[in-house]
């Protein structure tokens, strides 16, 4: 695949959904290389603001890249970039004479059209392609993604609203343009009335109206009529594709997500990318591993919790991502709804660095447990804990890495030594004793 630009400039007009502000948006075609960015014509210097993870200042309730506070952002850029991801294009200027793309009618369709009027050709260099070589799960508050390895882009996604035209909604897209021109371009962004005094008092929706969103009340539609039935699904599964642009290159992936929102699809993505650079990385040390008859096998949450008896809101692990004889490594990703950051140093969360170790012992619970062939007649009783140092506080937004290995085996017990890191720093080690008993 090569990478594609647009053949001329094309333009749209309207005013912002969230901050109100008119704005002319032109796509710009681009020197291949150069990726996806948005350009700031009406402030001085016409500041550049690249589409990428290290540009995201905000997700509330839209996608805002650039500066937290100032001049340099754009805001609610995931309908522009919805249409852009769906005709496959990897380098384009996006030029904006004021903050926020418009709204239009809610939709991608009018930017789908626009490009597609505009032309789209190929720029030469081959396209960046982002794959997964083994799945990724994260879970962000209610929301549940899993990116499982494909040569093509999946969605299958499933919301669910308290509100008698929602409910509990499902459907599975394939994505290319053709699919996404007949079945999500259109979709229209959503909202409730009990929520307008809220979002306003915050500075948002000052550009919303029924002309440019399907807004509900307690029962049903304020002035408007539904495109399809179950539009709020696919209208989610539009942003999902949008902030996708993050990645900065073609995602190739089957996504499963379950209640998504923009700060689960980014974080997602985040996730996806080092899943990706570490597979590139150590791509000749897998090989190897493989070689060696290692068992690399992973566990989503849903197998975990047929192996540990621990529930909400105690069960601390996530997924674990290798399991060899002697050794396993799980992760947990640390979010802002854990029950715990409601006392634990409130408007300062730490995650409490007793939790930190027993979500490491149950790492290593499921080490221990990996050779029962009947798991749910035994449990994992922890003996002592010896040796145990927190390095660096782990705050909402980590996720702990942790490698537990066994260091003994007397016996019924088992001695193990297990590290926990952040961004590759450790942040908390100990060494532990553990014992199998009949539940």
């Amino acid at each position: 695949m090569t990478r594609r630009t647009t053949e001329r400039p094309a333009s749209v007009s309207g005013v912002g959904l969230h901050l109100g502000e008119q704005c002319t948006l032109t796509f710009v075609p681009a020197a291949s290389g150069h990726g996806i960015s948005f350009r700031r014509v009406d402030l001085p210097g016409k500041p550049s603001i690249r589409v990428a993870l290290s540009e995201v200042a905000s997700t509330e309730r839209r996608t805002h890249l650039g500066d937290q506070k100032g001049d340099r952002a754009v805001h609610t850029v995931e309908h522009v970039l919805a249409a852009v991801v769906a005709l496959g294009i990897d380098d384009l200027t996006i030029d904006m004479d004021g903050p926020e793309p418009p709204i239009l009618d809610g939709s991608s369709e009018q930017f789908f059209r626009a490009l597609q009027g505009a032309g789209v050709r190929s720029n030469g260099a081959e396209a960046d392609v982002l794959t997964l070589a083994e799945p990724v799960r994260i879970i962000d508050g209610d929301s549940v993604y899993e990116a499982y390895p494909s040569d093509k882009l999946t969605l299958d996604v499933t919301i669910e609203f308290d509100h008698p035209l929602i409910g509990r909604q499902s459907g599975v897209y394939e994505v290319d343009s053709s699919v996404f021109e007949r079945e999500l371009a259109s979709a229209r962004t959503f909202g409730f009335v009990h929520e307008v005094d809220s979002l306003r008092a915050k500075g948002l929706i000052k550009g919303a109206s029924t002309s440019n969103a399907v807004v509900l009340d307690d029962t049903g539609l304020v002035d408007a009529k539904l495109r399809w039935k179950d539009e709020f699904l696919r209208h989610k599964a539009l942003d999902i594709l949008g902030d996708l642009a993050l990645a900065g290159a073609r995602v190739r992936a089957r996504i499963v997500a379950v209640r998504p929102s923009h700060r689960g699809t980014v974080t997602l993505v985040r996730e996806m990318v080092k899943a990706a650079t570490a597979t590139a990385a150590k791509g000749a040390t897998k090989v190897a591993t493989k070689a060696a008859g290692a068992d690399k096998r992973t566990y989503s949450v849903e197998e975990i919790m047929k192996v540990l008896p621990h529930r909400y809101p105690f069960l601390l692990v996530d997924r674990i991502l290798e399991v060899e004889e002697k050794r396993i490594v799980g992760l947990k990703n640390v979010t802002l709804n854990e029950p715990f950051f409601q006392g634990h140093f409130p408007g300062h969360p730490i995650m409490p660095g007793v939790l930190i170790v027993e979500a490491m012992a149950q790492v290593g619970g499921m080490l221990l447990m990996g050779p029962i062939e009947v798991p749910e007649s035994k449990v994992v009783y922890f003996m002592s804990l010896d040796n145990v140092k927190f390095r660096k506080p782990v705050r909402p937004g980590d996720q702990i890495i942790f490698e537990v290995e066994i260091a003994q085996i007397r016996g019924t017990v088992c001695k193990m030594h297990g590290v926990g890191r952040v961004d590759g720093e450790i942040v908390v080690e100990a060494d532990m004793a553990a014992m199998v008993r009949d539940r």
